[in-house]
């Protein structure tokens, strides 16, 4: 039985294998966990479809085509049919191991050839720089032995791409506010139990922020609004992405008509978009569709930041972490639990007004939790 790269999405045509979970020659049950492949959006696991003897083609580190056959099972029972199979693939792989180490030694001898060559011209001139190379190597090393240098997986280098990408095609501009989060953490504390019990979620912060979202982007389509050419695209629904950190990098699954979702639904599905970011299990269509982005970098007790679009997205608000200040209420100063908000968002498509307007309307319902919950 063959193990090939399976399709994932339109938009990706390549993987790369990041790590194999078992040895050449393992023996492996159904459902083992083989290796793990690495795409530029998302990580994905491989099973085993069957019992057998395990023969990788591939090795770590290596890229190769959605569709490509990287090791077979040589499943019990069909042993005989699979022995004329197996030696060639051996074989194939012996190969290509010799033709790359004919090229590394082709390449050195090369290296080797043009020194000489530098040793004949240069003479003494060359025993100077040797030298003087030789004490630039010897710092050289001294500084290698104090890093430690590692290729960056396929994840981190897209990632690093769209940041690079949005600097470069948006013209982003970040507009501050607070909220006071009073009346939503009293909320919580009134209903935290009954929620937890009835709904088998707990009651977060985030869904009380998607909801105000989502209110928001109906009052300011424009911030739901993305550019297409010379055409601004009204998206007249809500598909919200949700930061969250997994061990190889930032992702953003989307919660898909959340205007449609209940809060329980809303916690729900973060909660599900957690455990599968943690253990490498989502989809490519859970990473797709989004119109805005909600990123909470308080959880890691950030103050205060200025969040980067997810192109073509045309805005984003930044959560931070909710402190007790010191603020002016009715004539008195009284300590309240705060939270600095920062709305990023493209200028080419939307105005300062819009990017003011839509923030604090926000902070009015998120300040003013029951009147959103009512729909007054």
């Amino acid at each position: 039985m063959e193990i090939k790269v399976p399709e994932v999405g339109e938009s990706v045509y390549e993987a790369e294998i990041s790590k194999w979970h078992k040895q050449d020659g393992d023996r492996v049950k159904k459902d083992d966990l083989l290796c793990e492949l690495e795409t530029d959006k998302i990580t994905l696991e491989l099973n085993a479809d069957a019992d057998g003897v395990l023969s990788i083609q591939a090795d770590e580190g290596e890229t190769v085509e959605v569709g490509a056959v990287i090791g077979a099972i040589e499943e019990e029972g069909k042993k005989e049919e699979a022995k004329g199979d197996r030696p060639k693939a051996k074989e194939e792989k012996a190969e290509k191991k010799e033709a790359k180490e004919e090229k590394a030694e082709k390449k050195a001898e090369g290296e080797e050839g043009r020194k000489e060559e530098g040793r004949k011209q240069e003479g003494e001139k060359e025993k100077a720089e040797k030298q003087e190379a030789k004490g630039a190597k010897a710092e050289e090393k001294e500084g290698e032995e104090r890093i430690d240098r590692r290729p960056m997986s396929r994840i981190r280098r897209r990632i690093a791409e769209r940041l690079v990408a949005a600097r470069k095609e948006s013209a982003i501009l970040t507009t501050f506010n607070e909220a006071d989060l009073s009346r939503v953490i009293e909320l919580r504390r009134k209903h935290r139990d009954q929620f937890e019990k009835k709904h088998g979620v707990a009651l977060g912060f985030m869904s009380f922020f998607i909801k105000a979202a989502v209110e928001a982007l109906q009052e300011y389509p424009e911030v739901n609004a993305r550019i297409d050419g010379d055409d601004i695209v009204y998206q007249h629904f809500y598909n919200i992405g949700v930061a969250i950190g997994a061990e190889k990098g930032l992702v953003v699954p989307v919660l898909r008509d959340a205007d449609r979702l209940h809060f329980a639904e809303i916690e729900k599905t973060i909660k599900d978009f957690v455990d599968k970011a943690q253990n490498n299990r989502l989809d490519l269509s859970d990473l797709e569709g989004g119109t805005f982005t909600l990123s909470n970098g308080g959880v890691y007790g950030s103050l205060l930041s200025t969040p980067i679009l997810n192109p073509p997205q045309s805005g984003v608000l930044g959560m931070h972490v909710i402190q007790d200040r010191p603020v002016a209420r009715d004539g008195e100063v009284v300590i309240r639990p705060m939270m600095y908000l920062a709305l990023s968002y493209d200028h080419r498509i939307i105005d300062g007004r819009q990017a003011v307007g839509f923030l604090k309307l926000i902070k009015e319902y998120v300040e003013e939790p029951e009147e959103m919950l009512l729909e007054l």
